[in-house]
């Protein structure tokens, strides 16, 4: 008996169908001058393309709400160093 797959096939199409495009958005960012706000957005897309690795290809959207929490806590801790370090480089 095989086990019952949680996601249908075509969520998984869906989600590779956003990560192409987020990933062709975090190419064509880096050719438009945003100044200091490039690094910020090609950051913002990133984590955008990770969230969607996490929730549907880890299977995070269906984990017990512990290791959401986990991982959430990762993030918020990621963007607290993230943006204390962009106010470091901002005001040297």
């Amino acid at each position: 008996m095989s086990p019952k797959h949680i996601t249908e096939y075509k969520s998984y199409v869906g989600v590779l169908i956003v990560l192409l495009i987020l990933t062709i958005l975090s190419v064509a960012i880096t050719y438009i001058d945003l100044d200091e706000y490039t690094v910020a957005g090609a950051l913002i897309l990133a984590s955008a393309k990770s969230l969607l690795v996490l929730m549907y290809f880890m299977h995070l959207k269906f984990e017990k709400k512990f290791f959401v929490f986990m991982v959430a806590s990762v993030f918020i801790l990621f963007t607290a160093v993230t943006i204390i370090t962009f106010l470091d480089y901002l005001y040297r």
